[in-house]
């Protein structure tokens, strides 16, 4: 495969420029000016100001720990607003189409539906793993991206490296590889691999094992032409300053991170060995995640028991393959120990 991504750019975002914002105009070097550029309200109070619309000071750091460099981030108000411009920069609508894998993340179906764009899926398989021969066939001159969640969200698997790598090696368009929930994993990150895949995307979140869902941050990781595309389209403050300054502050905090990913890989484990003692769980699926697939006797009737003890699960049962299953996410010690006593007591 020859991936060429001139290819795949929507044309009338080839020609785009980007807006200029008086922050990108002007770039502060913490030098005491006047800012009688912006037309803000000049009380200070913290937020009266905009914020950097290149986020540098965060990008730096993440590039840092990623062992990457800043020109293959682009940073999003959550992965939903990254994934968004990945479909209005390479996908044409009314004429293009994606491929997504259910069960798989539901925004893929969403976003696909909002830009008028066909969404080709292709189930996994019994166990949860990517059909590449039925992929390729699914796949036209008008694919231009394919989702893959890995960790899988709701079934918490990793998708093989080796069916990932055939499905890279194959596919003109854009692989996105969705890693919300990798920092729960054993597995690589597949950021080793941007340089070696010119036609991959990495997502990644600061909304699970960060603990900052409140803030929306979002991360996209890929080659430096790509990330300049999608640079093209995106509003110039997407990422407000409250968010910047507190992203910032938890992601330097690397060993209270590890501490509460490593609690909760703990509490995993723990919950696992209590639902295996709930008579009425039928399957229990290997997670990589921060969550357990379960499948019951009757997700529905099982769901609500658990609503009237005050604990909300999620129901996936109307999910392809996941028929009868629930979705339980490690919570604390003290909530998981209340969810163990309820499963028993039903």
């Amino acid at each position: 495969m020859s991936f060429n991504l001139d290819k795949i750019i929507r044309e009338n975002v080839k020609g785009l420029s980007p807006y200029s914002s008086a922050r990108d105009e002007y770039v502060s070097d913490g030098s005491k000016m006047v800012f009688l550029d912006a037309n803000e309200n000049p009380f200070e109070n913290g937020v009266n100001r905009y914020p950097d619309p290149k986020q540098r000071s965060l990008k730096t750091l993440l590039a840092k720990q990623k062992g990457i460099d800043e020109v293959n981030i682009l940073l999003g108000n959550g992965s939903d607003e990254v994934l968004d411009l990945l479909f209005r920069a390479f996908c044409e609508p009314g004429t293009d189409n994606i491929i997504s894998l259910p069960p798989t993340y539901g925004m893929y179906k969403v976003l696909s539906g909002i830009n008028n764009v066909e969404n080709r899926t292709v189930l996994l398989d019994g166990d949860f793993q990517p059909d590449v021969k039925a992929i390729l066939n699914d796949i036209d001159n008008n694919s231009k991206l394919l989702f893959i969640c890995s960790p899988n969200n709701p079934t918490g698997n990793t998708i093989s490296t080796n069916r990932i790598e055939k499905i890279l090696k194959s596919f003109n368009g854009l692989v996105v590889i969705d890693e919300a929930y990798i920092d729960f994993s054993s597995e690589q990150s597949w950021v080793s691999k941007l340089a070696k895949y010119p036609n991959l995307v990495v997502t990644q979140t600061l909304s699970k094992a960060y603990g900052m869902a409140g803030i929306r941050l979002g991360i996209c990781i890929a080659s430096e032409e790509i990330i300049a595309v999608m640079n093209k389209i995106k509003p110039p403050y997407n990422v407000n300053e409250l968010t910047q300054v507190k992203a910032l502050e938890r992601v330097a905090n690397v060993a209270e991170i590890k501490e509460e990913v490593s609690h909760i890989l703990e509490e995993r484990t723990i919950l696992e060995k209590a639902l295996n003692t709930i008579s009425f769980v039928k399957t229990i699926y290997p997670s990589d995640a921060n969550f357990i697939l379960a499948r019951v006797d009757d997700a529905t009737a099982r769901y609500n028991q658990l609503l009237e003890k005050g604990i909300v699960v999620r129901n996936r049962t109307t999910q392809p393959l996941c028929e009868n299953t629930l979705r339980f996410t490690v919570g604390t010690e003290k909530e998981n120990k209340k969810l163990a006593i309820a499963l028993k007591s039903l």
